[in-house]
């Protein structure tokens, strides 16, 4: 018992001694330095985590990484990398209000993170807030003027938003940066074939089909567009090209088909049209297009069945009302003709309205 107490009473005084001696400056200094070493122990930590998040994020298990990403900051709340990873995890986990959420806390760290402008750019496009997504893109550009992908996507919402001059501006200053981009090729293109200027399309199709010579649905453009331009040959081609390289490419089977239809080939356009129903049996399109062959084939109550079928995918299909119409038509059933025709009318169709103004009394 008395080497018990003899210790103790010794560490009292060693431990009050210590604190006597300690100057205020001599305090503070130690103090500092513990500080030190408990933040470098909690960004050590913090490491730790972020490290275990990448590790995570590289195996796609998005859920953890995110969890990871969170301790990390959790020891380091200004730890930029650690957000941005963590917003990029959550968009792949299509979380985007929640990813958009991530980049404005790293925004706010830094208002000059011109990636994390462009990734929450895309969480807003993914949410349909096109105007906000073009105001961030406008942002990474201005950090970054030769983000070709900014100026890409950017190109992107403006055809979303029909504004497809903008769009060929953008997808033009993307190539400008990247000249061998097939996509921003291929977007333009689509820009111009809206525009009708057909001419300028078959140009950028045929180069994206360059630079991306395995990807189908450039080739299914490029037939779409010599078919526009009465190039049949060239389109049938085209459109070959697109299903040799992907065999289960039904849009690719319905263009055709179409084509065959307007040449009046109908057993041709028939077995196309079966081959994308085959492939995608709700692909209404193609049963409203099957529908019109058997209407040529003076098959109309196949083609109303086919023209139901349509409809019953898609409710507001108005040209499929309006074959529907003509089929009953000519099956005589002008009651059933007429509300065909005003439904067509009521969804937009001018061939509706054309029809029922000419046959039907309202």
């Amino acid at each position: 018992m008395k080497n018990v107490l003899a210790v103790f009473v010794t560490t009292l005084i060693t431990l009050g001694f210590s604190a006597q001696e300690l100057t205020p400056e001599e305090q503070a200094f130690q103090d500092s330095i513990n500080a030190l070493n408990t933040a470098s122990a909690a960004t050590a930590e913090s490491q730790e985590a972020y490290n275990n998040g990448i590790a995570l994020f590289s195996q796609d298990k998005y859920k953890e990484a995110i969890a990871a990403f969170d301790r990390s900051l959790a020891g380091d709340s200004k730890f930029e990398a650690a957000y941005y990873n963590k917003g990029v995890a959550q968009y792949q986990m299509k979380a985007y209000k929640a990813s958009k959420g991530t980049f404005t806390k790293l925004l706010g760290i830094n208002k000059e993170h011109g990636k994390a402008y462009f990734q929450r750019a895309q969480a807003h496009q993914k949410l349909n807030n096109l105007d906000a997504a073009i105001d961030d893109y406008d942002h990474a550009i201005l950090i970054d003027a030769k983000n070709y992908k900014a100026y890409y996507n950017a190109g992107g919402v403006n055809f979303l938003k029909k504004d497809y001059e903008k769009a060929i501006k953008l997808f033009t200053k993307a190539i400008g940066i990247k000249p061998d981009f097939g996509d921003a090729y291929n977007d333009r293109g689509s820009s111009y074939r809206m525009l009708r200027k057909f001419d300028l399309a078959l140009a950028d199709y045929e180069k994206a089909g360059k630079y991306m010579s395995k990807h189908a649905f450039v080739f299914n453009n490029l037939g779409a567009v010599k078919k526009m331009l009465k190039d049949f040959e060239g389109a049938k081609a085209a459109y070959g090209k697109a299903l040799a390289l992907d065999s289960k490419f039904y849009l690719a089977y319905n263009n055709r088909g179409a084509m065959s239809f307007e040449q009046g080939k109908y057993d041709e356009a028939l077995r196309d049209f079966n081959k994308a129903i085959e492939i995608n049996p709700k692909y209404a399109p193609a049963y409203n297009n099957r529908g019109s062959v058997k209407d040529k084939k003076k098959k109309y109550k196949e083609a109303i069945k086919d023209f139901d079928l349509a409809i019953s995918l898609n409710k507001n299909y108005a040209n499929a009302y309006a074959n529907r119409g003509t089929a009953k038509e000519m099956n005589r059933d002008m009651e059933g003709a007429c509300m065909d025709w005003a439904k067509a009318r009521e969804l937009g169709s001018d061939v509706g309205k054309a029809y029922q103004s000419e046959n039907c009394e309202f």
